[in-house]
C-alpha cells in the first residue's frame, strides 16, 4: 500500500509539473492601442456689409464672427477680434476679405460695397439762371437830354451788350426806352422809341440779329428815380434792358 501511495503521490507530482510548466510558456494579450485624438476643428467665419449700396459720403458696418480660430484679419483693417463690428465710409465700391487661421486650417468670408456717385445736383451748386446771369452782364444805355443818340462814352458798354448777346445766342432782348419828367407825354414816347430803337441798331451792327431784339418805349411813366435833380433824370434818360421769352 505504500508502494501505491508513493506511485501516485509521484503521478500527481510530476501532473503538477507539467501543468506548472505549460502555464508559463503561454503568451500574454497585449493591451488595445490608444485611439489618435480627433483632429482640430476647422475655424468658420462670417462677415457682411450693412446696406449694401450707398451713395458717396455714405458709412456702413461692417459685422463679423469667427470661430474656431487664433488670428482673425480684415484686408482693410488689419488684425480684428474673432467677433466685432465697424462703421466705414467707403470712398468706392470695395470687398471686404476676412481671414481667420487656427489650428484647423485656414478660412476666408467676404462682403462687397457698392458706392455711387450722388446726384449731380447734390455735389455741385446750382449756377446763376439765365435771368441773374443777363442781369449781371447787360448794362443800360445812358442818354444826354433831349437826345437819343449813343453817347461816346456809353458806346463801349454797347459793345459789351452785344459780346454777351453773341456768346449766348439763346437770349433774346427787349429794350424799353425811358426819359425823364420833362417835356409831354406824346413827345416823351416818341423819344424813347428813338432811345430804344436806336440802340436795337447799333446791336444789330454789332452782329446779333434783329429778331432777338424787341423795342419798346414807356416815356416817362416808368421813372427810375423820383427826385427832382439832374442826377435822377439822368438815372431815366436811357435805354433799359431785360431778358425776354425764350
Amino acid at each position: 500500500m505504500n508502494a501505491r501511495f508513493l506511485r501516485l503521490a509521484g503521478y500527481s507530482f510530476v501532473l503538477s509539473a507539467i501543468l506548472l510548466l505549460g502555464a508559463c510558456h503561454k503568451k500574454s494579450v497585449p493591451a488595445p492601442p490608444t485611439p489618435p485624438p480627433p483632429p482640430p476643428a476647422k475655424p468658420s467665419a462670417m462677415l457682411s456689409v450693412s446696406p449694401t449700396n450707398v451713395q458717396q459720403g455714405q458709412s456702413v458696418r461692417l459685422a463679423w464672427e469667427a470661430q474656431n480660430a487664433t488670428e482673425v484679419s480684415i484686408d482693410s483693417l488689419g488684425a480684428v477680434a474673432p467677433t466685432g463690428t465697424r462703421n466705414l465710409t467707403p470712398s468706392e465700391s470695395t470687398t471686404y476679405t476676412l481671414t481667420a487661421k487656427g489650428p484647423g486650417g485656414t478660412v476666408q468670408a467676404t462682403a462687397r460695397v457698392t458706392v455711387t456717385l450722388p446726384p449731380l445736383s447734390a455735389t455741385a451748386p446750382a449756377g446763376p439762371s439765365d435771368q441773374e446771369l443777363f442781369q449781371k452782364n447787360i448794362k443800360d444805355i445812358y442818354f444826354n437830354y433831349d437826345r437819343f443818340d449813343v453817347r461816346p462814352s456809353d458806346a463801349p458798354g454797347l459793345k459789351a451788350d452785344a459780346d454777351f448777346l453773341t456768346a449766348h445766342p439763346s437770349y433774346k432782348v427787349v429794350i424799353s426806352g425811358h426819359c425823364d419828367e420833362r417835356g409831354s407825354e406824346d413827345y416823351n414816347m416818341a423819344l424813347g422809341s428813338s432811345r430804344a430803337d436806336g440802340v436795337r441798331d447799333q446791336l444789330v451792327k454789332f452782329g446779333i440779329a434783329r429778331d432777338r431784339i424787341k423795342t419798346i418805349s414807356y416815356g416817362k411813366e416808368k421813372p427810375f428815380c423820383d427826385e427832382e435833380s439832374e442826377q435822377c433824370w439822368q438815372q431815366n434818360r436811357r435805354a433799359h434792358f431785360s431778358l425776354g421769352q425764350q
